[in-house]
This record gives C-alpha cells, structure tokens and sequence, in this order.
C-alpha cells in the first residue's frame, strides 16, 4: 500500500451555461435543453442573467437554528478506518495498563495503519524478517533510503503493532513488555493525542475533540454523568488507568469516593461469565459491594490486585477460597504469584502466562481472554452530533468569519478559493490535526421561512417580491411546476418538494451521496463565500461504489448503507486514480448548480454562505426512478414515497398531463402492467386465491411496506390472516410467514382489467398530438390548395393549448402565422381608418409606398384568407395616382403656393408617405422663412430680439436653399453681428471694473439707438444712467440744504451711488466725509465708553429719562448686557427723523434732564426706604436691595451707591481704593485727614461710562466742529458739554459763598496743623529721597476719641508689616464731624452734590463739594471697613497670581525653555491693581492724547490731579477767588470753541 503526495490537484471544471431571458422563463424546459451535455458530468452550473436577484425573505432576527459537529479527519474513508484502527489499538494497550504513544519517523508520525497493511500484504511479520525486507516496508512508507529506518520500523513493529496483531489472530499471549513505560529510551515518540494545528478554534468546539484529546487530563464523571449518558455508562467496562477520551471512564462519587496518595485506586469489580454460544457477557459488580471495598482497602499501600486477593483469603466461604486457582494449571498454590483479572476475576499464575511475567503489575490487569473480547467489539456506526449552542445568522456568521480570519490569518475575502480547497483535503486526509467545525444543514423551511419570497397568507408581498415568488426558478416553485412529476404527490416531503436551508462555515461538508429516489436537485447560493462542488456522472455511480468499499471495506462491513448516510467522504484525487471521473465548480452567490440522477456529489463551503436547495424530478427521471426502487429492494433501504403509486395517480388523469410526460408515463406504466402481471401469476401458481382490495394511499406508509425489502406496497402486497402486523411485497412472496398458503391473501388496489384501461387513455392522450399535427402541417403548407381562415387556425392553435400539447416546432409556425396574420389584419384596419382620419393621425404611423407595397405581398404570401387585402390594393392605386400629379407640379415651377399648399394636405390625407411629398413641404416651409424675415427686418416693425434673429438664421439653414434665401440670411447675419457687438460693449460697461462717466455712456447709448434690434444691455446701461442722474440731483439737494447733511443720509447715498455701475466724482468726496464722522464716533466712543461696555455712545451723552423707576433702570442694563436691548433713542422719546433736527435734540436733552433729576429723586427716596443689608435681622423680602448679580446683598461686604442710595455686594461692583490716593499724600497728608479719603461709591447703574474731564470732552468738540456731517452723538456732547459747564458755574458760585468759603478755611487751617505736627517725624519716618512710608501720625486733640494718643505709624508698620493693616489699625481713634455744616449750606451742596453725579463728566468742584460734606458729618466707619476687606482680598489674589507666574517660569526656565518676560509679569499684577474707574479714566485719557496727537487744548480751569492731592490748596482757592464771576468759564469755553470752528453754529444758534 503505497502512499501518495500530500498535493491536491483539482478536478476538471463541470459545465457552466448562461442562459438569455427568453431560454431562463422556462426552467424544466432549459434544464432539459442542456441535459445532453450537462448529464455527463453529473452536476452543472447555471448562470442566471444579471438583473435576475431575488429579494433575500429570510427574517434574519428570528431565525434560529442549531448546527451539526463535523470533525474533517473523520469524514474522509481512509482517514477514519486509520482512526478507528489506532482507536482499537490504542484500547489494547490501555486495558493492558498502558497508554498509547505514537512515534516519529524522520519528523512525522508513524501511520501504525500503512505499516500493519503493508505488513500484511508483503507476507506477515515473520516473512519480512527472515527475507529482511524491512527496507521496502520503509520504501512504501515514503521514507527516504538509508539511515536504518527499516530496523526502526521493525522496533515499533514489534513492541506496538505485533502484540495487538497476535491477539487479533487468536494467541493468547500477553506481552509482558510496556513498551511506552521507559521515557529515556523512546524520547522520538509522540502521544497519540494529535496535535491541533490550528491555534484557534470555532467557540465551544473543543468539548468535542475525541482523538485529539486522548492524553489530555480530563474530570472525572460522576455517577450522575454516567447514567445521564448511555456512551459513558456503555463504557464504564474498561476500568481505571490511563483513559482516550470517551474510553475508560469511571464514576467518581464525590463523596465517598477519596483518592489515597500512597496506593492507587480500585476499579469496581468487573465480573465475565460464560455463556451457550461462546457470547461474552460482562457485567458491572454493584456499587454498593464497590464501595465498601473502597472503604477497606483505602488505607493500604499495596497494589489493589494484592489486597484483594488478601481479603478473599480471610473469607470464611470455603466454596469461595476454592475458586481461586490458576486457570492454566489448575492449582491454587502460590497465592503471592497469582494473579486476579480485573474484567472476568480469573486467576492465573505469573509464570503460566505466555510469556511469564517477572512480577506482579501494579494497577488494572486483564487477562488474554478480556483483551480479546475487548479489542473484537465492533465499532459503533458513524454520525454526526448536533451542536448544543443555538445560533442566529449574525452571531454564525461572527463565528465562522472569525474562525476563517484566524485560521488563515488574513481576511475572509483575500483568502484564494484554491488555498482554502487545498487545506481542507489536506485536513481530511491529515491523522494528526482534528479541526472541528460546524455546519448548520438540512434546516427545515417550512418551519424556518424560505430564502425566496413564498406567496402565502403571512404578509403582503411588494410588486418585485410577487415577480419572484411565482417564478419557476424558485425553489419553492420548481417541484411543482406542471412539468415536474412530484406535482402530483399531495404530500410536502421535506427536502424533496420543500427545500432545506443550509448555513455552512469554512471547511463544513456534505459527503459523497446522491439524492432520494435518485432525483435532480438544485442548489442556489443565496450569498456568502462560495460553496465548492465535486460530482461523478451516473454512468460511474456503481464505480465509485465499488472503489469506495474496495478501499475501506471495514466501514462497510460495519454499515454496508453507509454511502446513504451522508457521512463519508473520499479524496477526488483516490476515486480519479481508481478511474473515476470527477468534476468540479465553485458555486457563487446567485448562482445555482443542478445535480442529475444517479449522479453522486460532494463539497464544502469556502466561508459564511447561506444556501437553499429542493429535488425536482422530470419525464426522462421516471425510468431511473423506477430503477432505485430496484435498488434500493436490494439495500432493504425505506423509500421516501411509493413510485407505483406516483405513477398511478398520473394514469388516473392523463389529460392533465404535460405531452411529454404522458409518454413516458405510458411507457413505465407498460412495464409496471407487465411486471404486476407475472407476480400475480406466480401468486396463483403457488395456491393463493384469496384477495380483497385496498386503498393503499390512504395507509401510513409504515403500515403498508414490506418487512423483507422495506418497499412501500402500492398496487399489490401479501398478507396473512394470522399474522396481520406485516405483509410483503409480491417479489418476497416466501418471506411472509411460515403459515399455510390457504391462510394468505392478496390485497390489491387495482384488478388486471384496471390497469390495462389506464394504460390505454395514456396511449390515447400521448398519441392525440400526432393527428392534431397533421392538420396543421396541411393548413400551413396548404397541401390541398385552399387557404384557411383565420377563425379555423385560431381552432387548431386553441385545441393545442387545451390539449396541453408540448412547445414544438409545428406549433410555434402555427402561432408564428397567427401571429404574423393578426398583424397584418391590424395593419390593414390601420391603413384604412387613417385614411378616414386624415391629417391628424400620428405622422409616426404613416407607411412609405415602399412599405405598402411589401406589406401587400406579405398579405398574398400567407396562408390565411384576409378580406383586407382589396381595401390595401385601392389604397395603393390612389396612392400612386397623387404621386403622378405631385410630380407634375414640381416641375411646373414657378408653381403657386397655394397649389402646393393644397397638394400637401392631400397628401397628407393619403396616409402613406410618398417622396414628391416631401419635396412640397420645403417648397412651402421655404416661402413661410422668406415672409417672416420680410416682416421682421421692415422699418414699420416692432423691433426684434437677438433671440428672434438667431432663431431666424438656424431655421434659414434648414429651407430649401435659393438666391433670396442666401440674401436674406446675408442680411440677417450682419445685423446680428452688429447688434451683438453693441451688446458686448454695453455689457462691459455694466461689469467693468472702472467705471465710465456718465458723458460716455451717453455716448453709446446715442449710437446704439440706430440699431434695429431689441438689446437688454443697452437698456439696462440706459436705466444705470438715469438712476445715477437722479443720484447726483439727490447729492446736490443735499449738499445745498440749510444745514450739514446727517450721517444716516450720507451713507445711504454711499451705499446707492457704489452699486450704480456709472463713475460719480461726488461718490468720493460723500465718503471721505462718511469716513471722517465715523473716526469722530469712533474717538468719542473709546472717551465714554467703558471697556465692553453695554451702552451705546448716544445712550451715554444723553440724560437717563426713567431714572426713577429702578426696576426698569436695572431690567435694560441687564438687557444690554446680554445684547438684547438695542434702542438709541428711547429714553428721549425721539425718532429717526426728529434726530435730523437739532432743535429736537437740545429740546428733548433738557425735558431728559429734569426727568432725570426728578426720577433719581424718587429712586433715592424708594432705595432709602429699604432694609440695610448691614443690619444684624436683615431679611430677603420683596422691598430688599438686589445687586447685579441678582442676589440680595447682605452682611459685610456690601456698599451703598452715594447717587441711588441702592445696595450691591462690594465683589460685584467696582469699589473706590483708598490707598491709590494715601500713597501719595502719606509724606504730606497724614491719615487722620479722612474727609480727603477717596471713599465715594457710585454703582454701574449711575455711573455709565468713563466720564472724561471736560478739558478731554472739549477736543471732541473742536474736532467735532470741523466735520461737514452732522451726528446725533455731536449734538448729545455739546448739550451735555452746556449742563456741565453751568453746573460748574453754580458749584463754583455756592463754592465762592461766605459761608462755604469759612468752612473751607476751617479744613485747610486743620489741614495744616496736621501737617506741621507730622513734619519733627517725617524725617526719621520717610528716606531723604522721597519713597513711600507710612510717617508717625501726629497728635491732634479733638480728632482721636477719649484724648488717646495715637498709636505710631512707623511702628505699626513694623508690627503689621502693610499699609492695609495701618489704616485698619486707626480706624477705632477717628472721629467726627470735623466741621459744623449748617442746614442752610448742607441742603444747596448736597443738591449740587446730586446733579454733579447725574454728569458723565469729571469735575473737580464735585470733589471739592464730597470733602465738604463727608467733613460735616462723622466718618463712615463701615464703609471704609468694607472697602479695606476688598482691597485686601484682592491684593491677596494679585499676589496668589504673581507667585503662580513665578513659579511657571521658573520651571520653564528649569525646562530649558525661555524665562517668561519679567516686565510682563510684573506688569499684569499692575494692571489688577489699576483696575478702578481712576485708572481706567487715565488709560482712556492717554489713548485719546495719542489719538489727537496732544492737541488737547487749553482751558482756564485747574489741572487738578487725583482728589488726594493738596487741591484744597493749590485748587480750591484760585477757584473761590474768581467766584465773584461764575459766567466767565462759559463764556471763555464759548469763544475758544468759535475761534477754533468759525463755520460750525454754536449751540445758541443750533
């Protein structure tokens, strides 16, 4: 036995057809077609036509089923008897105690298999060794010569191979040699455990490796696993010790059942009797006897065969110690060497044994006669298991995607289809790799739903789904289309009428069989990776048969039907070298593959696919049919159905039968009449006379086949009274029953005189086509010289198709003539009735006098009488007449058009195209062009289009061509050239960039009037110029008016005069003046308005109108600061067009500011009616202040506004700070001075913007003056500008009073003697240089409370470390008020006080008034606590800050990066600390310095600096002394601003 190479080289391909649409519309009919060719290889493909894809109707979500376990290696024939051989040979050497191991052989395991046969066949064991022929065992084992491997092979030969081989022949040896037991000697042995090649598997497979997992540790079953499994209880003989995987597997009771680590363990007792008849019965001793044994022997270390034999030799039986004698030599003596069999309990001496053994073994033993009996059971007949997972489609087709990936380590759709067919022959042939997939076939879809749409109750199908549901080709459909034979079988047999699904993996397989009855089937690839095929021809069938059983005849002897099972596969390559032909085909999705009777298949699936296919059987099938039920009598093989019967329901009513098939149902049912006719002659013959009739369709078929051959009985059966529980068909007349033949009887369905009648109406049925053809061949060919009608070769066309006569080639002419008959009649009628019509029929229909001329010879050639054809000849004659006339016109020209304008409707009434008919119609299309033209180019006319001309020339072109034709197109084409080059020159001046004076356009648009010709251009350049006249005239207008244009004007007249596409030199001067006032807007807008701020420019300059209602005051800065509110003008009350009108403006500005006045009144009154948040039982109510974050303000850390007397948390607002102003006044000012702190608070709600000192303010005004444009902003600034200067003067003439001025006096004396107390200090308090220090606090009596002296600065400095902590530690010794403020002076400085706030301006009188009245009252403790914590937590934060950024840079530094600025980080820190109005008021002061380019102009008041400085001094005083004429800065203010701007109004006049 010679082995092969491992290559596998695929089959020849099989047949492929791609049939047209008109050859796929009738499935059996094209199947039939190529069965010819197709039949010879077994199996073909069919490409169905491109756009045939069926909907996939499978409802994926509920679609579940359960898959089969395939392990390849055990699938293949020759692979599963060396599995099987190493399985029994593998169980000898366990039940002698030893565990099988493989060997290697030059890299490879040894195939025990190949070298036991190759044994055999060169003569036995001791042959080979006396002829020393081990070197050619090792040549047919493909070992390379040389290198001893024959004495190698010989070795394992001998210790593996022999000893099984010996028992097998009957010698009752047992080889006292364990051959695996020395690990030193055989280090070149493999167990027998085949390694998995593969590294990953399907999830839960690997519960179902048998052989792969022989050596592997497996648990112990208990008892419970052993009676639940009926495989595990079968096998519970061969006791303890190494165990193969579904071998030896032994109880475990858990709780009883200890392992003793000193002694091995006990199996139970296995008792062999011997029977009658030489039948080995084995039979497990009882657990209970088991157990108790355990319980005695569990604490010894000897050998369980010892202790044994040790308690039975202290039993008191005497008939029981009798019984232990040596079964060789009869003698019991000698009981340490003697030796119990643990499968039969049998004693034999060690040194009977042949060959003796030198001791006695440890653990399980048994003797020769167990072994024998053990390795002689028959194996169990192959199958495939079932999964015990269920699956999904998506969680399958997860599995075996991942499965393919890893297997091939690559994605499933780069994986070649010749790589993948290689590895799974590889794998099937392989002993040594068990991969185990699984394959999800044979699923029911009746139960599970078709993959094809089903016309059924369940759910509406779409158009496209009905088309597919009743098409032949689906598999639902094909079984039982009417030329299909299982129609006629009422029962839906699964598999066979309804069609099985199949849901495949990589590597899953059917094996070689053919299908039930030997039927055709069909497989279609719904999707998924293709499916491989392999087939064998029917012809071959018996012969692969034969190869199969020839090379592995132990599977046959085993299940001699094992080819019916679907569970065996053989190599392609083996069966072709046996001289079986084989094919093969890749199946890709939509696809289908027809496999023909008798033919055998095989395949596998190269991935995920899902996969639907059904039998069908056809008239040419019934002869094979009836050849399988031969066989399978012969097989003694169940039949799915009764061919007898099908036969006979198809002879009951032959005229539903298709031609065809009722010939071939005459013919089987001939021979079937004839057989049934000797059988029951026979009957008679052997005495039966008894009969009765049955109606066997209506039993089970269980109930009526025969217990000899296991046919299903049908037209006949034996049976017998006395045993009616079987009958027997009439072939096995004799394997009845041993009763009497008086005792039998016949039971039929049909008596002899019945069948000959059916055979008859088939005869009739198959020969009535005949004598139909006959006629037809006479009426076509028109043998008798008459033609028939029409009516009589419909009759003949209509009797074929109630008859159900086949498609022949007779009856296609027939129809063809019908066809082509009716055609013509249609025709005719066409012709006549268009006639009738006139000209408006469609002019497609009209036939050439060509045509009409064919068309009546066709008429004379059929053979069919038509009485159209006399009306087509008159219609020719009067066709062929106008022809004659329209000819004579044509060269009578010039003929009128009026003639041929009446020549060309009558023929256009013909009918019929005639030529001459064409030639009249340009004639006439031709002086229709000349007419039009005339009309359009006369002066009279409206002019035309450039469309209308071009229309003109292009329908020129297609005129009959003529000298006027020519002239009128020479004219036409050099107006439009003309016409489109004005065009041309109009439309660049509409899209040119530069754009032309209005005297060019002018121009053009003059020259382009004498043309006659409609231009869009032109007009649209015409209604450019008047709109830019109209412009120009609105800018005049303007620029002419009483007073300077408004902004809004001027840019609406930008914005119009830039999109007119005329050049206007007034364009640029209107927006340089638009550019101007919006850089005056943009410069008064950074003076105003704060950072980000809310309001716009105009809301600011004007007075707040509803300062009174607070609740609206804070709902629009709440608005504004969410961008909501977006209104200039509302609180003025004025509209757009009052903002032209400066006296609107100035009127509405003064009606602002006394409402203004009066509603902060009002607001002051309401706020100070409120609960204060500083008070200890301050509650949240609804009269209760709300600062801006709109939370109630309470507890320290809130500040009231000095304006609106309102409450807001100090950490919302911007606070005043007091040390901005005492650093610079500490070496000059002492502290105690705390009227001159900086401690006034205005909220955001009063204090809108920046307020700029009005010296900033009156450069806006003389910029201001200098614009041509007049801005509503402008005028705001100038009213507010007039307010501030007239309270100004009020404030300095109330300031210039008597009474104020002693007050003043009073403040400046006490000033003083602070100061002078503070000087004998200042020296040793402060440098020489001028720094910053605190300086001792001088001792002024009347200050401090209680005449305590005052604690010295320098020290709290030293003590507090910070100024802060300075001013909070004076704040208990300062007292107050400093001076007495009458109410008489009081109520006129705080009512200056009031409206001095209401101003967006800074002034230095304001100040001067807050020092005033914060000296006549006592000093607000509170609020300087408050804004003492304020600073403090923010100037902790600024130095939270500046460490953070100190450390960042010094670990950039530490990085090797760049060191951050130093500058900057001590700048930011700065600019937190410069974040108050002050600061804010100074950075915006400088912006606008730089802006001006320091032309700030200026004024006669005071530059006075921060309210901390000497201003009571240097400020105040040159202030009071210029009070006798408080006019005077008004006045200068005024005439400064006109000698500036002489041309710009003053505000008097505006």
């Amino acid at each position: 036995m010679e082995l092969g190479s491992d290559d596998f080289l695929p089959p020849p391909e099989c047949p492929v057809f791609e049939p047209s649409w008109a050859e796929f519309r009738d499935p059996l009919g094209y199947i039939a077609k190529i069965r010819p060719i197709a039949e010879k290889s077994g199996i073909c493909k069919i490409r169905p036509p491109a756009d045939w894809q069926p909907p996939f109707a499978v409802e994926v979500d509920n679609f579940r089923f359960t898959p089969r376990i395939q392990r390849l290696n055990e699938l293949e024939a020759q692979t599963r008897v060396k599995l099987n051989y190493l399985d029994q040979i593998a169980k000898f050497w366990e039940i002698q105690g030893s565990s099988l191991k493989i060997p290697n052989v030059e890299r490879r395991i040894l195939d025990l298999y190949s070298l036991s046969k190759i044994v055999v066949e060169e003569g036995g064991y001791e042959t080979i060794c006396k002829d020393r022929r081990w070197a050619r065992v090792a040549q047919r084992l493909n070992y390379p010569p040389g290198k001893n491997i024959g004495s190698l092979l010989r070795s394992h030969y001998e210790r593996i191979v022999y000893p099984y081989e010996m028992y097998q022949s009957g010698a009752n040896l047992v080889c006292n040699t364990r051959p695996f037991d020395n690990e030193e000697k055989d280090k070149e042995y493999k167990p027998h455990s085949i390694p998995l090649r593969q590294s990953v598997q399907p999830s839960k497979f690997n519960s179902y490796g048998r052989r792969a997992k022989r050596l592997q540790p497996d648990p112990e079953p208990t008892e419970e696993d052993i009676e639940k499994n009926p495989e595990l209880k079968k096998l519970q003989i061969y006791g303890a010790g190494p165990k193969m995987m579904g071998l030896g597997l032994m109880a475990k009771d858990k709780t009883l059942r200890k392992k003793d680590k000193e002694g091995p363990e006990c199996p139970p007792t296995v008792v062999v009797k011997e029977e009658l008849g030489g039948d080995v019965k084995m039979e497990s001793a009882s657990p209970k006897t088991f157990l108790e044994g355990k319980e005695e022997l569990s604490h010894s270390p000897e050998p369980c065969t010892k202790m044994t034999m040790r308690l039975r030799r202290n039993h008191s039986n005497a008939q029981f110690i009798e019984s232990y004698v040596c079964r060789m030599c009869s003698r019991g003596d000698e009981d340490d060497k003697l030796l119990l069999c643990d499968g039969c309990d049998d004693n034999y001496h060690i040194f009977c044994l042949l060959p003796p053994l030198p001791e006695i073994p440890k653990g399980v033993w048994r003797c020769p006669k167990c072994v024998m009996a053990e390795c002689k059971r028959p194996p169990e007949a192959f199958g495939f298991e079932q999964a015990t997972r269920e699956y999904t489609l998506q969680s399958f087709g997860e599995m075996a995607d991942s499965f393919k990936a890893d297997y091939f380590n690559m994605p499933v759709h780069m994986v070649p289809t010749e790589l993948v067919e290689k590895e799974f022959w590889r794998l099937v042939n392989s002993i040594e790799e068990d991969v185990t997939v699984e394959y999800g076939a044979d699923i029911h879809s009746k139960e599970f739903g078709s993959g094809f749409p089903v016309s059924d109750s369940k759910r509406h199908l779409t158009p496209e789904e009905e088309e597919y549901a009743t098409s032949g080709w689906n598999l639902n459909v094909m079984p039982v289309l009417e030329q299909s034979v299982l129609c006629h079988i009422n029962a839906d047999i699964s598999g066979m009428k309804v069609p099985w699904l199949y849901v495949g993996m990589v590597f899953s397989a059917f094996c070689w069989h053919i299908e039930d009855h030997w039927s055709y089937s069909i497989n279609y690839l719904h999707w998924g990776e293709p499916k491989t095929w392999y087939g064998v021809p029917s012809l071959a069938a018996e012969h692969l048969e034969e190869v199969m059983k020839k090379l592995t005849p132990e599977l046959f002897d085993s299940q001699p039907d094992l080819l019916h099972q679907l569970v065996t596969l053989m190599n392609p390559n083996t069966l072709m070298s046996h001289g079986v032909p084989v094919v093969r085909t890749n199946q890709c999705a939509g696809e289908f593959v027809i496999t023909f009777p008798r033919a055998y298949h095989s395949g596998f699936n190269q991935g995920y696919n899902f996969a639907e296919a059904v039998n069908f059987c056809t008239a040419d099938w019934l002869p094979a049919g009836r050849q399988c039920i031969e066989h399978y009598r012969r097989l003694r093989r169940y039949c799915v159905f009764s061919h007898e019967e099908l036969i006979c329901k198809m002879a009951a009513c032959p005229e539903k039968l298709d031609l065809n098939l009722a010939a071939a149902v005459h013919k089987e049912m001939f021979i079937m009449v004839q057989e049934e006719r000797r059988l029951r002659k026979a009957l008679l013959e052997k005495g039966i006379t008894e009969a009765e009739r049955e109606a066997f369709e209506l039993l089970p078929d269980d109930e009526r086949q025969c217990i000899k051959c296991k046919t299903t009985c049908f037209l006949s059966a034996l049976a017998c009274y006395d045993c009616p529980d079987g009958l027997v068909c009439l072939s096995h007349i004799n394997d009845l029953c041993k009763c009497s033949s008086s005792r039998q009887y016949l039971r039929y369905r049909y008596t002899l005189d019945e069948l000959p009648a059916m055979l008859h109406k088939l005869k009739v049925r198959a020969e009535s086509f005949d004598t139909w053809a006959n006629k037809v061949r006479v009426a076509l060919e028109v043998e008798d010289g008459r033609k028939r009608s029409l009516e009589e070769l419909r009759a003949l066309e209509s009797e074929a198709r109630e008859r159900r006569f086949p498609n022949s080639e007779l009856l296609q002419r027939l129809k063809n003539c019908l066809s082509e008959a009716e055609a013509c009649v249609s025709r005719a009628l066409g012709l006549v009735s268009g006639q009738e019509a006139g000209p408006d029929r469609e002019a497609g229909l009209q036939m050439t006098l060509a045509e009409l001329r064919d068309f009546l010879g066709q008429m004379n050639n059929l053979p069919c009488a038509m009485h159209q054809i006399g009306d087509v000849k008159g219609i020719l004659e009067h066709v062929e007449a106008y022809q004659t006339e329209a000819r004579e016109a044509l060269v009578s020209q010039p003929s009128s058009p009026g003639l041929l304008q009446s020549l060309l409707e009558r023929g256009q009434q013909l009918g019929v195209e005639v030529p001459e008919a064409q030639q009249l119609q340009r004639q006439v299309e031709q002086a229709r062009w000349l007419d039009e033209v005339k009309r359009t180019l006369a002066p009279s006319a409206r002019r035309g289009t450039l469309a209308i001309m071009r229309g003109l020339l292009v329908a020129g072109a297609s005129v009959a061509p003529s000298p006027a034709v020519d002239k009128a197109q020479a004219e036409l084409q050099e107006l439009l050239t003309i016409a489109e080059r004005w065009e041309e020159k109009a439309h660049l001046c509409l899209e040119a960039r530069q754009k032309h004076p209005p005297a060019t356009l002018e121009a053009i648009i003059h020259e382009a009037e004498n043309i006659p010709v409609h231009l869009p251009n032109i007009q649209s350049l015409k209604e450019a110029l008047a709109k830019a006249r109209a412009w120009i005239a609105d800018v005049d207008e303007i620029q002419n008016g009483d007073h300077y244009p408004c902004l809004d004007d001027l840019e609406g007249l930008v914005a119009v005069g830039r999109d007119l596409p005329v050049g206007l030199e007034e364009l640029r001067q209107l927006e340089l003046q638009v550019l101007t006032a919006h850089s005056w807007r943009e410069k008064a807008s950074k003076t105003f308005l704060k950072k980000n701020s809310c309001y716009t420019l105009l809301e600011v300059l004007c007075p707040c109108a509803d300062a009174g209602s607070d609740s609206t005051k804070r709902s629009r800065w709440m608005e504004k600061e969410l961008g909501l509110y977006k209104s200039d003008t509302e609180l003025l009350g004025l509209s757009a067009q009052d903002l032209r009108d400066p006296g609107s403006v100035i009127v509405a500005f003064k009606e602002g500011e006394q409402k203004e006045k009066e509603g902060i009144l009002q607001l002051r009154r309401t706020n100070s009616a409120k609960p204060s948040p500083l008070a200890p039982l301050t509650t949240a109510s609804s009269t209760a202040s709300i600062c801006v974050c709109g939370q109630v303000p309470a507890g320290v850390g809130a500040l009231q506004c000095d304006l609106c007397q309102d409450w807001f948390h100090g950490r919302c607002v911007t606070v005043p700070r007091l040390l901005s102003s005492q650093r610079s006044s500490l070496p000059s000012s002492p502290l105690l001075a705390w009227w001159e702190w900086d401690t006034k608070f205005l909220c955001p709600l009063c204090m809108r913007s920046r307020r700029p000192r009005l010296e900033t303010i009156l450069a806006l005004l003389v910029a201001l003056q200098r614009l041509p444009v007049r801005l509503p902003e402008g005028e705001a600034l100038q009213c507010l500008t007039e307010r501030a200067i007239s309270w100004q003067g009020r404030a300095r003439q109330v300031l210039a009073s008597e009474e104020v001025t002693a007050l003043l006096g009073r403040l400046a004396e006490l000033r003083q003697r602070l100061q002078a107390e503070s000087k004998p200090e200042e020296s040793l308090a402060y440098p020489s240089d001028g720094g910053e220090g605190t300086g001792n606090m001088p001792k002024v009596q009347g200050l401090l409370e209680n005449g305590d002296s005052v604690t010295s600065p320098e020290k709290v400095a030293t003590e507090e470390g910070s100024d802060l902590e300075l001013l909070s530690s004076i704040l208990p010794q300062l007292s107050g008020p400093v001076l007495e403020l009458p109410e008489a002076t009081r109520a006129p400085l705080e009512e200056l006080m009031m409206e001095g706030d209401l101003l967006e301006v800074t002034l230095d009188e304001n100040h001067s008034i807050w020092q005033l009245l914060q000296a006549g009252q006592p000093p607000d403790l509170k609020r300087v606590q408050t804004l003492l914590e304020l600073e403090k937590a923010e100037r902790h934060g600024s130095r939270t800050r500046g460490r953070a950024l100190e450390r960042r840079r010094r670990r950039k530094v530490d990085r090797g990066g760049e060191p951050d600025d130093p500058a900057r980080e001590e700048l930011e820190p700065k600019r937190v600390r410069s974040s108050g109005p002050e600061a804010e008021e100074v950075q915006e002061e400088e912006e606008l310095e730089e802006e001006t380019g320091g032309e700030v102009p200026p004024v006669p008041f005071p530059n006075s600096g921060s309210p901390s400085t000497q201003e009571d001094q240097d400020g105040l005083e040159p202030v009071l002394e210029a009070g006798s004429d408080t006019s005077a800065p008004f006045s200068t203010l005024t005439s400064r601003l006109l000698m500036s701007c002489p041309q710009q109004p003053s505000l008097q006049q505006l």
